[in-house]
């Protein structure tokens, strides 16, 4: 596929993907910020209210991995554009809503659109780069995207929704959808899928999507039934995967020592630094009195320092130290910042500027490194299946993690009966922002344990039209480690 891509068309097809992945990213957090808009307009009760980010986390992390899988089989291209299509479509609807119901079944669309654009991105920009330094900007820029997109999220949710109104947080998706719908059929090249006589594993799609939306629906609701049957299902999916002719998931991915220890590692970063953002904005709005938009404005040097890094060095890192050490080295600065935080008092500019410049930093540096080290390794047919592993323990990362650290902050203020609220609630957010390091310190620790000191040259993932006598030889080196 490589040789397909000029320099110049391959340079925009990256920035249209990355478009519609941070568009997708956008939608996930733009929403918050306007919920009590949308509750006061729509007449949504306080746990109805919660579906409408409930719905599009329960689609969008459940369907990643059949959406990458299609893609192996359908064409990368072809899946992408269905799910950018769906998703532009969903969010005219939901800025039109007038009814609850209407509003949480567009949320849903959004979420299937999502995952079916989202999940096979990663896939296609690593087989557009074959080369190794020229891949790693790439994904730096991707990953740029991922990192930044929160934050950027909460930064114009607030700007619309104070400004205009809350159905301008899903209108705002509309110029976006058509400015890289339009320009993605034609640089981003057409990509022949091994077709669906290759198999699709109906039987273990179903297992998957369901134990995923039950467990994601699980812990975004304290819903320990439900996440004792995800387990369940979780459990009969691997069964099935180990028996299956054509698997959804081949099991010998896991045997790619970066795969393994590259997604292990991304569940308990994202638990950390996701569930980290969740617990400022309510610092920065319940403890330091700052409205919607001047909270969204508080996080704007994030994506700002994330960008400096992700764009500027991280792959000159990543090539001259390989990409394990800068991950090691960029999760070091996140614990620093977060262990700051467990001390932050009253101010922003002293207390809470510097840690998050810090943390900027490091996720820059890591999360590119982290990408890229999920992708190694991976046959080129396997590589859309692979693209949606990566994007869905990411989502699990963050439902595990706004989870676990809401619950945290909120017992430690509970806790705390006869001191002042505002100080109660502040003791409660250094808590978990200690539990955030927990995450992170375990993410190292397990990464130095599990990634290879150094990674080789990448020769898996090469064109796609390259000699099948070559793939041949090249496939049991990489299920050998």
């Amino acid at each position: 596929m490589a040789e397909n891509h000029p320099i110049r068309s391959r340079g925009l097809a990256l920035a249209v993907l990355c478009a519609a992945s941070l568009m997708v990213v956008l939608d996930s957090s733009i929403v918050a910020v306007a919920l009590p808009a949308i509750q006061a307009d729509l007449g949504f009760t306080p746990a109805g209210l919660a579906w409408v980010v409930t719905a599009y986390l329960v689609a969008f992390g459940g369907l990643l991995l059949i959406s990458g899988r299609l893609g192996d089989l359908l064409g990368r291209r072809r899946v992408f554009l269905g799910g950018l299509s769906l998703f532009t479509l969903a969010s005219l609807v939901a800025g039109l809503a007038s009814d609850a119901g209407v509003l949480v079944a567009a949320r849903f669309a959004q979420g299937v659109g999502g995952a079916l654009a989202s999940a096979v991105v990663l896939g296609m920009i690593v087989t557009m780069y074959p080369e190794p330094r020229a891949r790693a900007k790439a994904i730096g820029v991707y990953s740029f995207t991922q990192a930044a997109g929160a934050s950027i999220g909460l930064i114009a949710g607030g700007a619309l929704t104070q400004a205009l109104s809350w159905h301008w947080t899903f209108y705002i998706n509309l110029p976006i959808g058509v400015v890289a719908l339009v320009p993605a059929v034609r640089v981003v090249a057409p990509d022949r899928g091994t077709g669906l006589r290759a198999g699709l594993d109906v039987l273990g799609a179903v297992l998957v999507t369901a134990a995923v939306m039950l467990g994601v629906y699980a812990i975004s609701s304290s819903a320990w039934g439900a996440l004792a049957a995800a387990s369940v299902l979780l459990a009969a999916f691997v069964v099935r995967q180990a028996k299956a002719r054509t698997p959804l998931l081949p099991l010998r991915l896991f045997r790619v020592r970066a795969v393994a220890g590259a997604n292990v590692v991304m569940v308990l970063m994202v638990a950390g630094m996701l569930g980290f953002q969740f617990v400022t904005a309510l610092y920065l709005q319940q403890v330091l009195g700052l409205d919607a938009l001047r909270t969204g404005v508080a996080f704007l040097p994030v994506p700002v320092v994330i960008a400096v890094a992700s764009l500027g060095f991280a792959d000159k890192l990543a090539t001259r130290f390989g990409p394990r050490t800068v991950l090691l080295s960029g999760l070091g600065l996140v614990i620093v910042g977060l262990l700051l935080l467990t001390q932050v008092g009253d101010g922003y500019f002293t207390g809470v500027l510097p840690p998050l410049l810090l943390m900027g930093l490091g996720a820059g540096a890591a999360i590119p490194a982290l990408m890229g080290l999920a992708m190694s390794d991976v046959p080129a047919g396997d590589a859309g299946v692979a693209s949606g592993l990566i994007n869905t323990t990411q989502q699990v990362g963050a439902a595990i993690g706004t989870a676990v650290l809401a619950s945290v902050a909120a017992s430690r203020t509970a806790g705390l009966s006869g001191v002042d609220h505002r100080e109660a609630l502040a003791a409660g957010f250094r808590l978990a922002y200690g539990v955030s390091a927990g995450f992170l310190v375990t993410a190292v620790a397990l990464g130095g344990l599990v990634l290879a000191r150094r990674q080789r040259p990448n020769v898996a993932l090469v064109a796609s039209d390259a000699p099948k006598a070559t793939l041949g030889r090249l496939e049991p080196e990489c299920q050998a480690r």
